[in-house]
């Protein structure tokens, strides 16, 4: 077979061929495309095939991020620490035929509900690792003590569902149900008051889906190395790393000559007054950076603990979404970065505490600390507004009861920068998910949404205006458990260079007044509570209960020029239409 590359193909010290090095960019970035749309098409859970809250992403032979799709930065960032885990973890006994399985947090996982699929992929020939590929994907369960497996309670990791540091769910071809059922019903169940796996049927079947979509992914690479031959293809791989590290050295040579200073600092707080405090110094003539998190708060009682990998995930993200070239996220955006993480802080974490909320809001804060050094833009929503709902799991007296857990996250409003307004309604740095599309969420679950639209007035105001947060009205049509974990509830994202901040966000619970709760009064005209239940909470709703969620908005930039905010034109006002038009106008008929 004649080598496409022809005489393209250049020694290694007489550097890439530009035209070469766009074009692995792109056939690696391919190849996880198309494993990701192979995962959403053969998934079956809202979560997944709906929301798109997976990646995939193709891995070097020592561990270090390829190439990716669009898909979930915090995935992406964090996946390399997981196949570099489970390498030091086997060495040289893996085969072929053999897939892993890992969602610990301190194995390179983020939180308990991403379960990481690892596949090595096997010279055809000399039969030596050349690459590995991986998809993570949010389960929308995996057991612990409140359905949906992010309890906005929780104080331990037990608490949280299934914890796997590393099994080999597919041996030598054989896929090993019984060891799945052990990791995912059997064992979570053991700890006092946490249940199983509340659909184990959907979780096995989303799992296989990960796996074939590891397998496309591995037919695709073996292609590629039979077009080009696995020298140039894995030349070029490190190629493409060694440009992204090069942009970034740029990118820091640049940040410290427009900011006249090589050093660079800035501190935000959670809700709890946890601060993340950030200091970056520069070295101008390498372009390299130490990123020093030292001031930043202890580890807390609660779930906001983020895992190193989540960190570093936020990093990586921050510098390439600073960077206006084309080049896929990949470890060389890390090269010239030295981090630094205090022991004993809520950075790193203890093996024991809580981190599902760290993974969804703490790296969201992360990033606007990173972004706020580097006075890049102004704070997002900060938030990924985290909703949770379901039944079953154990009763009063231990037994187990099935039922089912569904998850989503609410979009909120994009911050500003310096020639940008904000965006309105959307899913903000990490998450990058979508949310339940309304149609699909009533037919499946339930529930019946009551309004769902851009929150007026919630985003700074400015020369350059924040973006504008979202109202997500749901009432439930049956009792069952529903949890929000959510920040910037008590501090908002803030504005830049005189911009305004965004409104904070708000949780309410309008509760209809019943004899069995004893707020009922016949005398009184009042039968509906409005309740606000502050940025963590659990929840029983009764039948015909409601929650109201209003997201935070993003904070703007520069001061107004004695003009108010522009006004969004283009957005009409909200009209009841879908389900709940057909229901009033079925309840006026009756």
């Amino acid at each position: 077979m004649s080598d496409p590359a022809g005489s393209r193909t250049k020694s290694p010290s007489s550097g890439p061929d530009p035209i070469l090095l766009t074009l692995f960019a792109n056939r690696f970035m391919s190849v996880a495309e198309a494993m990701g749309r192979s995962l959403q098409q053969t998934s079956i859970s809202t979560n997944i095939k709906e929301r798109l809250d997976f990646s995939c992403a193709l891995f070097a032979p020592d561990g270090d991020l390829v190439a990716n799709a669009p898909f979930i930065p915090i995935h992406l960032g964090s996946m390399s620490f997981a196949v570099k885990y489970q390498m030091n973890l086997y060495g040289d006994s893996l085969k072929e035929g053999d897939v892993l399985m890992t969602n610990s947090p301190h194995a390179g996982g983020s939180h308990l509900p991403d379960i990481t699929i690892i596949t090595p992929v096997f010279d055809s020939k000399t039969k030596e690792i050349i690459f590995f590929t991986a998809s993570r994907g949010h389960h929308a369960d995996i057991g612990g003590i409140l359905p949906g497996s992010m309890p906005p309670t929780s104080v331990n990791i037990f608490e949280e569902g299934a914890e796997i540091v590393s099994f080999k769910i597919v041996n030598g071809g054989v896929f090993d149900r019984d060891g799945l059922i052990e990791y995912m019903v059997d064992k979570p169940s053991q700890y006092p008051g946490s249940s199983g796996c509340r659909n184990i049927r959907d979780v096995e079947s989303d799992l296989k889906a990960q796996i074939a979509a590891n397998h496309k992914g591995i037919q695709l690479i073996h292609a590629i190395v039979d077009d080009y031959g696995l020298e140039t293809v894995q030349e070029y791989m490190y190629h493409i790393r060694n440009n992204a590290e090069m942009s970034v050295r740029n990118l820091l040579k640049d940040v410290a000559k427009r900011a006249g200073s090589n050093v660079l600092s800035a501190i935000d707080y959670l809700d709890d007054g946890s601060p993340i405090q950030l200091k970056v110094e520069i070295n101008e003539n390498t372009g390299s950076a130490i990123l020093d998190f030292e001031g930043t708060g202890c580890e807390v009682r609660g779930n906001l603990n983020a895992p190193i990998s989540v960190v570093h995930s936020a990093v990586i993200y921050c510098m390439r979404a600073m960077l206006d070239l084309d080049i896929p996220l990949n470890a060389g955006c890390l090269v010239p970065l030295e981090i630094k993480i205090p022991k004993k802080s809520l950075l790193a974490p203890s093996k024991t505490a809580a981190v599902c909320g760290g993974n969804v809001l703490t790296s969201q804060r992360i990033v606007d600390v990173v972004l706020k050094a580097f006075h890049a833009a102004a704070a997002s929503q900060g938030c990924t507004n985290n909703l949770t709902f379901g039944t079953g799991g154990k009763d009063k007296d231990g037994n187990s009861i099935a039922g089912w857990g569904y998850y989503e996250t609410i979009a909120g409003g994009s911050g500003a920068g310096p020639t940008w307004h904000g965006t309105d309604g959307v899913h903000t740095h990490i998450t990058n998910t979508r949310i339940g599309d309304v149609e699909i969420l009533e037919r499946r679950y339930p529930v019946m949404i009551h309004q769902f639209g851009l929150r007026s007035g919630s985003g700074g105001v400015g020369k350059w205006h924040g973006g504008e947060g979202v109202v997500r009205d749901i009432e439930f049509l049956e009792p069952m458990q529903v949890s929000i974990l959510s920040e910037r509830r008590t501090r908002q994202p803030y504005g830049m260079e005189g911009g305004g901040p965004a409104a904070f966000g708000r949780n309410t619970w309008i509760k209809q007044c019943r004899n069995e709760d004893g707020d009922y009064d016949e005398k009184s005209d009042v039968r509906l509570r409005d309740i606000n239940i502050g940025g963590k909470a659990t929840v029983w709703m009764g039948k015909g209960d409601r929650l109201l969620l209003e997201t935070p908005g993003g904070g703007a930039w520069g001061a107004p020029e004695g003009t108010t905010k522009t006004p969004h034109e283009h957005v009409k006002a909200w009209e009841p239409r879908g389900s709940i038009a057909e229901r009033a106008a079925a309840q006026a008929a009756f």
